[in-house]
């Protein structure tokens, strides 16, 4: 990866800045799946181990811990800012979301598709 694309990577897209964070809340039926890589990431990250990583954040093997709001344990707690305070180090699923197609958080007006 050159610097250039680099550095994208380690910013939100720009269609981000005017979302309070949807994708970071657990949904009915949606699963984030961790993986071992994504585990080392994080530990790498915070220079602890891996099983230090599953200790503090995973709920259990496959996924995170979630707050009673049912968001990300690495959402910002600010709700000024709404951000993922891991955005260098998040997982596999997180870097690829929404998957090459338009966000569906921001194609709905109040809940319905545009």
């Amino acid at each position: 990866m050159d610097a250039k694309n680099a550095s994208r990577a380690e910013q939100p897209p720009s269609e981000c800045a005017r979302c309070p964070g949807h994708c970071c809340y657990g949904r009915p039926g949606a699963v984030l799946l961790i993986t071992a890589r994504d585990i080392n990431r994080l530990a790498r990250h915070f220079g602890i181990t891996d099983q230090e990583v599953r200790r503090r954040y995973l709920k259990n093997r496959y996924t995170f811990k979630v707050g009673t709001d049912h968001a990300c344990v690495f959402l910002a707690t600010d709700r000024s800012s709404q951000r993922c305070t891991v955005y260098a180090a998040r997982p596999d699923q997180c870097r690829r979301f929404p998957y090459g197609r338009p966000c569906p958080y921001l194609t709905r007006d109040h809940g319905k598709p545009s």
